[in-house]
């Protein structure tokens, strides 16, 4: 069935925190616990126009009250046997309350500029006065800025340290696309090479895209510099099948162990349903590594 245009659309459930002072949280708390139906009466919540700003009322008695973003969002939980929980919501917002605050505060100014760049910065300046700084327990102060701090800039020579006498700092999405610009680049280079690095600061090379007798130079033709992509291409594929192959071989000789040594026969044959898996696995895996081998030297030949 269709609802009526005149039926009032349900409304989602959307929590939030609320924070009053010491003597008025008693108050409402033992509102709470007691279940009382007259809870309404003795506990309102009126949102002003711009949703930022509210006046509660407990026990008649008005506080001012501004709604804070969280620094992350948590989640809220409810039993109804102190063993069993359920989600409710999502948390991101607190209402914090105070006795001495403005109840009616005076209304922010629109943005006078039609520029949509200065109307962007009005309005994130606008927001991060409502943003909250400290988590809602007390080892948690500050915590917007001991954990979600700037990202640093990489630390700059001498010469540059001397000029500048104070920390840099940048922000997250500058090094995402100072991260993105590098992928690009990588992924337009014609070879690759990496290193790892041991403990003892002994260098062992780990992969190298370039292959033993390709040169490239800068003035390959586009058929040549294709046929050397696809021959590295190979080598790669031909590295993972490789290493693949030599893992599988492992696990089978793990088995094979298991096996001469368990004397359970349950164990046994399932010791031997699992080899007999890795040998399928060891013999497609080799097929392929034939394959591909035979299509590199055909490419070598050309």
């Amino acid at each position: 069935m269709s609802k009526s245009q005149d039926e009032v659309p349900d409304e989602v459930e959307n929590q939030f925190i609320l924070r009053l002072p010491l003597e008025h949280a008693c108050t409402v708390r033992n509102l709470a616990r007691s279940q009382s139906v007259k809870m309404k009466d003795k506990l309102k919540i009126d949102f002003l126009p711009d949703g930022r700003h509210a006046v509660v009322e407990v026990e008649d008695v008005p506080l001012a009250a501004k709604m804070v973003d969280l620094p992350c969002v948590i989640e809220s939980l409810r039993t109804f046997d102190r063993k069993t929980f359920y989600k409710t919501a999502d948390i991101s917002q607190m209402l914090v309350c105070t006795a001495d605050g403005d109840i009616h505060p005076s209304p922010e100014e629109p943005a006078a500029s039609t520029d949509p760049n200065i109307v962007r910065k009005k309005e994130r300046e606008r927001e991060k006065k409502y943003v909250w700084k400290h988590g809602i327990t007390p080892p948690l102060k500050n915590v917007r800025k001991k954990r979600f701090r700037k990202t640093q800039k990489k630390v700059p020579d001498g010469k540059e340290m001397e000029k500048s006498s104070f920390t840099e700092y940048i922000e997250s999405p500058d090094v995402e696309n100072e991260v993105k610009r590098l992928l690009r680049s990588d992924a337009e280079a014609i070879s690759t090479r990496w290193e790892v690095i041991a403990e003892d600061g002994t260098k062992e090379i780990e992969s190298q895209g370039s292959i033993p007798g390709f040169v490239i130079s800068s003035g390959m033709s586009s058929h040549k510099l294709g046929h050397t992509l696809s021959v590295m291409e190979i080598q790669k594929q031909i590295e993972k099948k490789e290493k693949k192959l030599h893992e599988i071989q492992n696990k089978a000789q793990r088995q094979k162990d298991l096996i001469m040594k368990v004397e359970n026969l349950t164990l046994k044959n399932h010791f031997h349903s699992v080899l007999e898996q890795l040998e399928l696995q060891e013999k497609q895996k080799n097929e392929k590594l034939i394959s591909l081998q035979e299509q590199l030297q055909r490419f070598l030949k050309k």
